[in-house]
């Protein structure tokens, strides 16, 4: 998505070669619209596969996985970082260790709305070192329902996210690909390709 990618350059905080901060667009302050357009663009890449959940994970993910399943026309659910006192004991669980803020957590999911009949899209805002979306991979997989895809809004990829999940047979697909990034400066991996043709035909 080149909006998305513009948006990134104009308004992301670049803080290291591996900390991004878009909260002002994205995952504090969020543009409406630009979340439903991703929605749009899931549900365009993914439309075929008959999905019939879209899950991801508590917080910032929510809002991406609710406009991916309004564009669908599904339900989405989200798997929660602490287990509330209204909640059944019969959960699927994954532990998963988060990079932001240096501490690892048991994520769960209700069996009541994970089953083997369904056919689920994972949805989230990152995928740089992959923990969270193997967690709900592993989810999933446990429930026995069928994975379709990953859809993720930005991707680092020069982390190891997207080869653990390529090693489980995981189908990517990521609306903006970092090829790498350094403050002031940021990437992308169709114009990484790009200059390194023109470089060759040179």
């Amino acid at each position: 998505m080149k909006e998305l990618e513009e948006r990134i350059r104009r308004e992301g905080a670049i803080l290291s070669d591996t900390v991004l901060k878009v909260d002002s667009f994205l995952n504090h302050q969020v543009d409406t619209e630009l979340a439903l357009a991703t929605g749009r663009e899931f549900a365009r890449v993914f439309g075929e596969e008959q999905i019939t959940k879209v899950l991801t994970i508590e917080a910032s993910g929510i809002q991406f996985a609710m406009a991916a399943g309004i564009a669908l026309g599904v339900p989405f659910v989200y798997a929660k970082k602490k287990k509330a006192v209204t909640q059944s004991d019969k959960v699927y669980a994954a532990p998963v260790h988060s990079f932001t803020r240096g501490e690892t957590y048991q994520v769960s999911v209700d069996q009541r709305y994970l089953n083997a009949g369904d056919r689920v899209l994972i949805v989230d805002d990152f995928l740089a070192t992959g923990a969270a979306l193997v967690g709900l991979v592993d989810i999933v997989r446990e429930s026995g329902a069928e994975l379709v895809g990953v859809g993720c809004i930005i991707e680092k990829s020069f982390q190891e996210g997207r080869g653990l999940l390529e090693a489980k047979g995981v189908r990517i697909h990521s609306l903006a690909r970092i090829a790498s990034m350094k403050p002031g400066e940021v990437h992308f991996i169709e114009e990484t390709r790009t200059r390194q043709l023109e470089e060759e035909r040179a």
